[in-house]
């Protein structure tokens, strides 16, 4: 296994310990070593170490994000935690403005090379960011947050408020979280608790009359795991429009 110092100064994730997350990612092939106990270095380091041994690229968006945003006017997007860019080469493709951030130099920089390939460039702007350190500068009028927890330190709370802040009056903050987990999830504890849309809301604080929610729900999917399994698994959405 590798040598994994992880201090308690990470505390504890959206989800799991980080420690045990990244046990369990060796386990699986990886070889993660963290040689820092800085929360937002070992979190960088193990998003770089995923991205660049990805081979193939994940351009499908996520199909809440379509939903969501495909009645919608094109106007400026940003898409927080980009990762592979799907969402943000579908945003692009339908005539938006996409600022995509990552924590990960390498994943922006593949997202920004395949918008490129794809003639898509000058509808694409990439930023890499340490959402607990920096956020993009801007106005957007949808933000999208899709899966965005993480088991390691993150003020999640708090980067969301944000996000809803960046909105122009009119704009949408489409939050997407696991509901569930899926048999071939590296977390199979038990006693995970996923919040609800509702406790997202709540978490959030946000002044109602000025991000009235338009969606909270708990919608069920069909999900495709690494071996071509195939469970069915829930996702928590809550959907909020900036008003003033």
């Amino acid at each position: 296994m590798a040598n994994i110092r992880v201090k308690e100064c990470l505390g504890n994730g959206y989800h799991a310990d980080p420690q045990l997350f990244l046990q369990a990612w060796n386990h699986r092939g990886h070889d993660v070593r963290m040689d820092t106990t800085d929360p937002s270095e070992v979190a960088e380091s193990f998003w770089e170490k995923h991205y660049r041994a990805r081979r193939t690229w994940g351009e499908r968006a996520n199909p809440l994000l379509v939903e969501t945003a495909g009645p919608l006017h094109p106007g400026a997007a940003l898409d927080l935690g980009c990762g592979a860019g799907g969402d943000a080469i579908w945003l692009a493709r339908h005539g938006w403005q996409v600022t995509a951030v990552d924590i990960s130099a390498t994943a922006v920089a593949q997202v920004r090379e395949r918008a490129r390939e794809l003639g898509l460039g000058d509808r694409v702007t990439t930023e890499q960011h340490d959402l607990a350190r920096s956020f993009p500068d801007g106005e957007f009028d949808l933000v999208s947050a899709q899966y965005f927890h993480t088991s390691f330190t993150l003020p999640r709370a708090e980067v969301l408020r944000t996000a809803a802040r960046a909105l122009r009056p009119g704009g949408l903050l489409l939050i997407v979280d696991h509901g569930s987990t899926a048999p071939w999830s590296w977390n199979q504890d038990p006693n995970t608790h996923y919040p609800t849309p509702t406790e997202i809301a709540a978490e959030l604080d946000l002044d109602p009359e000025q991000w009235p929610v338009l969606r909270a729900d708990m919608p069920r999917r069909r999900a495709t795991g690494p071996a071509g399994q195939t469970a069915t698994v829930t996702d928590n959405v809550l959907v909020l429009r900036r008003t003033l």
